[in-house]
Formats: C-alpha cells, sequence, structure tokens
C-alpha cells in the first residue's frame, strides 16, 4: 500500500484504523522463550528524526515503514514500540497480526526545544491503549535536579503508571538524569545516574506491579551490572545511536551482550540502530539483536 493509498484511507475511511485493531491476532507479552525483541519507531514524534548521521534519516514515512515491515517480519521479532500514525500505517499493512504492540505515550519534549524537559503526554493515553486492544504503553522519564518543572514529570508519569496498573497493561518507563550544557539537554549515563535514575522510576505510582524499565548500557559493564541491582523490575536494553561506523555498531552490539546476561534483564528494546545501521543492512542487524537475545 503507497502512501496515496494510506492517505486515502484516512480520508475517505478513518474508522477503518479502529476496525484493523479490533481484527489484529493478540499474542501474550512475553512469549514461550521467556524474552522480548521490540523495534523502537517513536522518535519522529518528538521531531527526533536523525540516525546514523544523517539529520532527517527517518523523515521519509514510506522508507520507515518498509524498513519496519522488514524488521517486523524477521524471525524472533516480537513486536514495535511506535506513536498512533505509525501503528495506525503498519496495521493497515498488515504488519501487526501476532506481534506486541506497546504505544509511545509523551512526545511532548521536542528535540532541542526550550520546553523539552517539559514531556507532556501528547501520544497515546491509557484509555486510548485499552480501546484499542494495544499491549503495553511507554514513557519518557528525565529529570533535571535544576529544573523545578522535574517534579511535574514525576508526579503526572506517576499518575499515568496508575491508571495503566488500573487497566492490567504494562507500561515501560525510560528513565533519565538529564542536565543542561551550553543550552543543549544530555542524559548522564554514568553508572551512578542510571543506578538514581532506575530507583526514582521504581518507586513511581501506588504500584508497580505493571512496571518495566527500559534503560540504557553504560560504557562500563560492572556499572550496568551494578545499576541494575537497583530494582527488581523487569528490564529491557534500549539501544540508541550505535553510531556511524561498523566498528562502532559492533561495539555497541558487544555492550548489548554482555547486559543481556544480567537476572532482570528481559530483552532489548531498539529502534534506530537496526532501522539505520552503519552498513544500511537492517535485516543482517536485526538478525544479530535477534541472536543476541536468544543467546543469553
Amino acid at each position: 500500500m503507497s502512501p496515496g493509498e494510506l492517505a486515502r484511507v484516512r480520508a475517505r475511511h478513518p474508522e477503518a484504523f479502529a476496525e484493523a485493531a479490533a481484527r489484529r491476532k493478540r499474542r501474550p507479552l512475553v512469549g514461550p522463550g521467556g524474552r522480548l525483541m521490540i523495534v523502537a519507531a517513536d522518535h519522529p514524534a518528538r521531531g527526533a528524526l536523525s540516525a546514523g548521521g544523517r539529520r532527517l534519516a527517518m523523515a521519509n514515512r514510506l522508507d520507515l515503514l518498509e524498513r519496519l515491515c522488514l524488521a517486523l517480519g524477521r524471525p524472533g521479532v516480537d513486536g514495535v514500540l511506535a506513536t498512533a500514525d505509525i501503528v495506525e500505517d503498519l496495521l493497515l499493512l498488515g504488519a501487526l497480526d501476532g506481534k506486541v504492540v506497546m504505544g509511545s505515550m509523551n512526545r511532548g519534549g521536542l528535540a532541542g526545544s526550550a520546553f523539552e524537559l517539559d514531556d507532556r503526554f501528547t501520544g497515546y493515553r491509557p484509555e486510548d491503549l485499552e480501546r484499542l486492544g494495544l499491549d503495553a504503553g511507554k514513557l519518557l522519564l528525565r529529570i533535571d535536579y535544576s529544573d523545578p518543572g522535574s517534579l511535574d514529570t514525576l508526579e503526572t508519569g506517576a499518575r499515568v503508571i496508575d491508571a495503566m496498573a488500573q487497566r492490567g497493561l504494562p507500561v515501560f518507563v525510560e528513565p533519565f538524569l538529564s542536565r543542561r550544557t551550553d543550552g543543549r539537554l544530555g542524559n548522564d549515563l554514568s553508572p551512578e545516574a542510571v543506578t538514581t535514575s532506575i530507583a526514582v522510576a521504581s518507586g513511581l505510582a501506588g504500584t508497580s506491579a505493571y512496571t518495566w524499565l527500559k534503560v540504557p548500557v553504560t560504557d562500563d559493564a560492572d556499572g550496568t551490572a551494578r545499576a541494575l541491582e537497583t530494582s527488581t523490575l523487569p528490564v529491557v536494553l534500549l539501544g540508541g545511536d550505535t553510531g556511524r561506523t561498523l566498528a562502532e555498531q559492533d561495539a555497541a552490539y558487544e555492550k548489548w551482550r554482555g547486559a543481556l546476561r544480567l537476572p532482570t534483564v528481559q530483552g532489548l528494546v531498539v529502534g534506530r540502530s537496526l532501522l539505520y545501521p552503519a552498513d544500511d543492512d537492517v535485516t543482517a542487524a536485526v538478525d544479530t539483536a535477534v541472536a543476541l537475545v536468544g543467546e543469553a
């Protein structure tokens, strides 16, 4: 189905998306193998379109959908994390039957904006995920100790976790300690910062029964292990941008390999580094990630 055909459906039959969601064949969040391999594609809604040194790599929607369909069709890929526009396109393309579908919830902190840390819930709401029969939600939790607005972020995130738990829906929380340097926002990936972010995220809301953590791998393998000792919540590793060269990509794979063996780690949620790898071979990148998850 071409972009023009998708646009015609949107213009003439908007009800088709809810109908496709109702027809979708669902599966348990965690399959028989007990591991998760999720492809992430929620970056565009936050204005984060770059990948592998290409500033607008994710801006071509047809190209992105083709890469996603290729990735979702590979053995061992469990599902996708995306915003409503991408999930709806994939539903019409028939790419989500038997897959885990995770809805991205807060995308208001646009990349590079003065309000980037004011990451409001502009995407899926808990009631949307329930109504459409999606399998989980994801929220980004960036905390800047020097920004009083981070308290609003914490409170709003906690209430969303409560709302998800009331519906029996898992929520994947992606916590960071963040700070601005020369006006540019960055996440602190030191073991101490990751440890602190995990401790804060684990204690949010009235229950953690449905909470998962989505955390980065630190440069220091021992540091990752120590950070993950902070909580008993199930963890998936995020990939981030693995660089512009095959050497950088291979180094990232090795870091994932070690971290995937840690006791609370249940799998990977990776986007740009698999959809836009250094050599542009999506199939090879996805199959490598699947193999790493399977080894652990």
